[in-house]
């Protein structure tokens, strides 16, 4: 036989099984009826077991895992479609977000908006690239943010949330899951971090740096091969003006430029992280569920039950409909030893029907919350 007298006899397979798959389908959707009339959980962790077992015993043993593999991903799509026919119909969670999409409002371009530091900081760089004409709350801690957003002393709070080389910031994960405010944009910010010291000081005279511990991060092999000492600062901008007021020749600060010109001191080092593609990822957050023209990302937190594949099937949810998860972030669950909640970034509009459906079932999950629809701007 020839290579394509082969193909041929796939193809004739390869047709019973999309029409026994069709018929399989039918019978699943049937299934998924049965189960909404009666109030009976989707998953039944028995029957797969079974199931599992079974047909990977009628395959034979050199084809075992292949089998499990084919199955387990059909039984998931199977519980994917019955999640499908029972979600039938908007939830309320689906609701409010198409409200609030279909709105369509432009992003303002100024507004009253909370930065953790002094001016100076990346924060406020990345609220005068995000805002046209921002009046900025100054807090010394990334909750004072929060509380002030929380509390309605100003609309907006932008905080960092992930650098490209020190990874993300858990703090600022863990304020969003207390405060459960909602991301309304984001910025991808060139970090350019300096070495900065009183005017005349050269870089054999620096004996300590003070700066933010992310920016300290960023920046260990410059400071390790200059044998210098760090100190933890809560804010950059806030390290450069202490050096300013400090009068200390032996001391530095690692912060953005412009601060040398804001606090009259001068640029002891330039580009000293410890790569030149170095950004920061800054979000715009707000109290309110707010979704402007143009949001292609959206953002939630979720937990899986404990048990094996369980994030998987989460994870294939997106998969079939081709939606794209750009990011996903796992954070302790407090009290709970070795179980977590996931942070999902997911390049997807909320006005897309597939999108509303995932979010329609994972809202019935133990635990959803759902963190905004949004842009990124660079």
């Amino acid at each position: 036989m020839e290579l394509q007298d082969y193909r041929n006899q796939l193809d004739t397979v390869d047709d019973q099984i999309a029409g026994l798959f069709r018929q399989r389908m039918e019978l699943v959707k049937q299934v998924a009826d049965y189960k909404k009339e009666h109030n009976t959980p989707v998953l039944a962790a028995n029957r797969e077991r079974d199931i599992l077992y079974r047909v990977t015993g009628l395959c034979g043993p050199e084809l075992a895992e292949y089998t499990k593999i084919l199955y387990a991903t059909l039984l998931e799509l199977s519980r994917d479609y019955q999640e499908d026919r029972l979600s039938a119909g908007a939830s309320e969670l689906c609701r409010q977000i198409s409200a609030a999409a279909e709105r369509g409002e432009a992003f303002p371009s100024r507004a009253v908006v909370a930065c953790q530091g002094i001016e100076g900081a990346y924060s406020q760089i990345a609220c005068d690239k995000i805002f046209s004409l921002p009046q900025i709350m100054y807090f010394n801690r990334f909750d004072g943010v929060f509380r002030a957003v929380e509390n309605g002393m100003c609309r907006y709070g932008i905080l960092p949330i992930e650098n490209s080389s020190a990874g993300s910031v858990t703090e600022v994960y863990d304020l969003i899951e207390q405060y459960n405010c909602k991301i309304v944009r984001s910025l991808k910010l060139k970090i350019d971090h300096c070495l900065l010291a009183l005017s005349g000081v050269k870089l054999e005279d620096v004996k300590e740096v003070v700066a933010h511990e992310q920016s300290l991060n960023q920046c260990s092999e410059f400071l390790k091969n200059n044998k210098i000492k760090i100190t933890v600062f809560n804010n950059n901008a806030a390290a450069a003006k202490y050096v300013a007021e400090s009068g200390r020749r032996d001391l530095a600060a690692i912060a953005s430029g412009s601060c040398a010109d804001l606090y009259g001191l001068q640029s002891v080092s330039t580009r000293i992280a410890n790569s030149d593609h170095n950004y920061t990822r800054f979000i715009c957050i707000s109290k309110n569920l707010e979704i402007f023209e143009g949001a292609n990302k959206i953002t939630f937190v979720a937990s899986t039950s404990h048990r094996p594949g369980s994030l998987y099937s989460l994870l294939a949810k997106f998969a079939t409909r081709g939606l794209n998860i750009s990011k996903l972030e796992s954070r302790p669950i407090p009290g709970k030893d070795f179980e977590f909640r996931f942070y999902f970034d997911v390049d997807a509009s909320v006005k897309n029907p597939d999108t509303q459906t995932i979010l329609s079932q994972l809202e019935k999950e133990d635990f959803f919350t759902f963190l905004g629809a949004y842009s990124e701007v660079f």
